[in-house]
């Protein structure tokens, strides 16, 4: 992160700063908070037409959050994006990809969002996503594909794909995630960022809803610097009113975890997907490269098996979400006076909502009881290991169109969904926390991501170890080139 002084004559500096680092230049009175919004939106004007990383925009009210006078906070002045699902924000339009949602504007903050506006940060846009947050590549009918600053002719992931490409475009240094299989340190990997997913509850969904898909889906993260992904959720963890059950936060800031190696680590590695579909030879080449630079930060690297049943929670995964999803299409459908809410979503996402509507009750409890095995196998593997290894994702960056729903039948899609990302969903399953950690890069210029992930509770583990790794092998100056052209 750039220490460099500040022309006053404009802020042609901005991507060379992280988060923390533009919030301390604007406490020493460097440069106003203003300023910086006018470096993201110059961004933003410059590379959006090619990336379309963002849906609904609204720098009315962001230039009138700074007018007005921002909260003295972590992030004072630090421009911030929201994905576009399930983060609500007064007067702003939450639409989760879909046509179905399009004119769904929110009448209060989120839980979140409101700590997010308490710590300084300017929102100025949602994030574009895949309809309903169901895709590994951010391509929903209603808004059209987000596309990869490493290659435009690839996706960025997903389901926050719009947030990852926003900050790897450097329109952002972090930006607001969500991940309910995988869909924050997926699109993190393939963007070249770091993308955490708290232990489940560690952040709060409030102020109405409690947990989503069966409390594997989790609210956070994506950025370039580690630092400002620990200072974010210092910022954020802590439970909503009325929960009925959280995560602790811990007894030290994760922001100080961060800058203190761990102590030797047992790590577990399994290089091989859990479901037996192929991994890509450069994904395997860069999580063996990170094995090894454990082992020479003085870690205790050894193969493994996680030792869940990743079938059984492929199969559950699709009963969980389908339940979840129906009932909010026929409520919103209700609400429009539609007489059929299923003609309105993309027809994979139909096919999904048909199957659980014809579903009995007992499907879903037998698929929450999977979660919870998932979750006692974990257990017993992090009485052995401190840390489990694993590629982040099971392919590289996907070509636009590969993962989307299209006209692929929903047997089709969900197959292509697990083979690319079979590693991430087990800690969904189970609550704990994950990573995915930037180390590497294929032997075409594409990042490669590599997934740690702890027990329930330590956070602060997985970020110290982030911290170690981020000084071994630094990553911040590591940036697409965004004027090399648009592949078509």
């Amino acid at each position: 992160m750039s220490t460099a002084p500040v022309s006053h004559e404009g802020f042609a500096g901005y991507e060379d700063y992280d988060a923390i680092g533009l919030a301390e230049l604007v406490r020493a009175g460097e440069v106003k908070p203003a300023d910086l919004l006018d470096a993201a939106l110059s961004r933003v004007e410059a590379h959006e037409p090619t990336l379309h990383a963002l849906v609904h925009r609204f720098e009315d009210l962001a230039r009138e959050a700074v007018a007005e006078g921002l909260p003295d906070g972590p992030f004072t002045g630090v421009p911030f994006l929201l994905k576009n699902t399930g983060f609500e924000m007064a007067g702003t339009v939450l639409s989760t990809g879909s046509n179905l949602f399009r004119d769904n504007v929110s009448a209060r903050d989120g839980t979140l969002v409101a700590r997010y506006k308490a710590a300084g940060l300017v929102i100025l846009a949602k994030s574009n996503t895949p309809e309903f947050a169901l895709s590994f590549t951010t391509e929903p009918d209603a808004f059209g594909p987000s596309r990869n600053p490493w290659d435009t002719a690839r996706s960025p992931g997903g389901s926050s794909g719009g947030s990852t490409a926003a900050i790897a475009a450097g329109y952002v240094p972090m930006a607001n995630t969500s991940d309910g299989a995988g869909s924050t340190r997926l699109p993190a990997s393939h963007c070249g960022l770091f993308g955490f997913k708290p232990s489940r509850m560690l952040n709060p969904l409030g102020p109405v809803v409690v947990e989503a898909i069966a409390g594997m889906s989790t609210p956070h993260a994506a950025s370039w610097s580690v630092r400002d992904n620990a200072a974010l959720l210092d910022a954020t963890a802590g439970p909503d009113v009325g929960d009925p059950y959280f995560s602790p936060v811990g007894p030290e800031s994760y922001l100080s975890q961060v800058g203190r190696d761990p102590r030797p680590l047992r790590i577990g590695f399994t290089p091989d997907s859990p479901l037996g579909t192929p991994v890509d030879p450069e994904c395997r080449r860069v999580a063996e490269a990170a094995a090894r630079l454990c082992e020479a930060l003085g870690h205790k690297v050894e193969i493994c098996e996680p030792g869940y049943d990743a079938h059984a929670l492929k199969a559950a995964w699709r009963i969980i979400v389908g339940v979840n999803v129906a009932p909010a299409v026929e409520g919103r459908g209700r609400a429009l006076g539609l007489d059929d809410p299923l003609g309105a979503i993309e027809p994979v996402n139909a096919q999904w909502v048909r199957e659980a509507r014809a579903l009995p009750a007992t499907a879903y409890l037998g698929a929450v009881n999977v979660l919870h095995q998932t979750a006692r196998a974990l257990g017993r593997f992090f009485t052995r290991y401190d840390v489990l290894l694993s590629p982040t994702a099971a392919e590289l960056p996907p070509p636009l169109g590969v993962l989307a729903g299209g006209d692929k039948s929903l047997d089709a899609f969900y197959d292509a969904f697990w083979t690319h990302a079979p590693f991430t969903c087990a800690f969904n399953a189970s609550g704990f926390p994950a990573m995915s950690v930037p180390l590497g890069m294929s032997g075409g210029g594409l990042p490669v991501g590599v997934q740690f992930g702890a027990g329930l509770g330590q956070d602060g583990l997985l970020f110290s170890l982030a911290g170690q790794l981020e000084r071994a092998r630094p990553w911040f100056g590591t940036r697409p080139n965004l004027s090399a052209g648009v592949s078509p």
